[in-house]
């Protein structure tokens, strides 16, 4: 799972240094947290983390999961778009 924790005010690198899982986005007067968090105990121990630093949290969701497909040439014939479709210049197999 992932999640995203928006956080009030722009927050220090130093602070930042205490959540290495994250990926951070600062914003003019917030700033944003992304990453996984594994459980339900997880989730709990970073809202004390955020909580003990003196980091007001004022939005806490869930990420959609990614359902991206593999990528052309991952293992996959790449021929093929979403859908089913042949991919711009392919050929339509006249049977299908």
């Amino acid at each position: 799972m992932r999640y995203e924790f928006r956080v009030s005010g722009v927050v220090s690198e130093a602070l930042v240094e205490a959540f290495p899982e994250f990926d951070r986005v600062a914003l003019s007067d917030e700033t944003l947290f992304r990453g996984p968090v594994i459980d339900e105990a997880h989730l709990y121990g970073i809202l004390a983390r955020l909580q003990s630093l003196g980091l007001h949290v004022l939005e806490m969701r869930q990420l959609p999961e990614s359902r991206a497909g593999p990528r052309a040439g991952a293992g996959s014939s790449g021929n093929v778009g979403e859908g089913g479709t042949p991919r711009a210049g392919e050929a339509r197999d006249p049977e299908t």
